[in-house]
């Protein structure tokens, strides 16, 4: 597996589901990978997808063997795994890609330069796709892990051209992708009107996620200008979740 990115962007549509091995045991890995298909079925064709990804990724990690969990869910998927880390503790050879974030929409220095440092010296040999991301936290109406862990404010949603601004900034330092995150489980997802002004603004693909619990709601995302939408709450609560 290889050119994530060009597949991102030559796609119409991508979706993402979001695992977090925190969450999920490794002895669990196989009846889910099975369990899920159905729905990923379901949705690729209400929502017309043409490409799907396993993001994985959560953020403390601990008591996770992270190298053995993500060996396992590539023994039990043919879907590309991209890892979504929350340190530069987060890595795997046997993952497809990786999100090398940049934390912008914060201006704490342990996310926007000291874990990438940190994980560069480990990524210098690697096989995996790293794909640097502009990682911007919006409110989404209750304080997430992201929030607490890198002890930084997410930015206002009423201050869209704060966040327009935020998200060409981060195309301009040389970002390949653009990630609008409300945070798991967030009671208002980024807005509509968000996704669409930033994506007039940028030529790089938008990735949306954060408290996305309806198809109309990930319909409407896509018509506003995302190249890929991700999902995690409402799978993880309900596997046959379907909109």
């Amino acid at each position: 597996m290889n050119n994530i990115l060009k597949r991102i962007a030559l796609a119409n549509r991508n979706l993402a589901i979001l695992i977090d091995p925190e969450k999920m045991k490794v002895d669990a890995i196989s009846a889910f990978a099975k369990a899920v298909m159905p729905t990923i079925s379901t949705l690729e064709n209400q929502l017309q997808i043409d490409q799907f990804y396993f993001l994985v990724g959560g953020s403390t990690m601990e008591n996770v063997d992270f190298e053995k969990w993500i060996i396992t869910l590539k023994e039990n998927t043919h879907i590309p795994i991209v890892i979504f880390p929350g340190s530069s503790k987060q890595l795997s050879e046997d993952a497809h890609g990786i999100l090398f974030l940049n934390l912008l929409s914060g201006r704490n220095p342990e996310y926007l330069v000291e874990q990438q440092l940190q994980a560069a010296q480990k990524l210098k040999n690697t096989s995996l796709e790293v794909l640097p991301t502009g990682y911007l936290l919006l409110d989404g109406g209750k304080e997430t892990a992201v929030q607490r862990i890198s002890r930084t404010k997410p930015l206002n949603q009423n201050q869209i051209s704060t966040i327009v601004n935020h998200a060409y900034a981060a195309q301009l330092m040389g970002n390949r992708l653009i990630y609008l995150e409300a945070g798991s489980g967030a009671t208002h997802p980024v807005s509509a009107e968000i996704v669409h002004e930033v994506s007039k603004q940028i030529n790089i693909p938008l990735i949306v996620g954060g408290g996305l619990r309806t198809m109309h709601q990930i319909e409407e995302t896509f018509n506003a200008g995302a190249k890929m939408v991700v999902i995690g709450t409402a799978i993880e609560e309900d596997i046959s979740w379907n909109g």
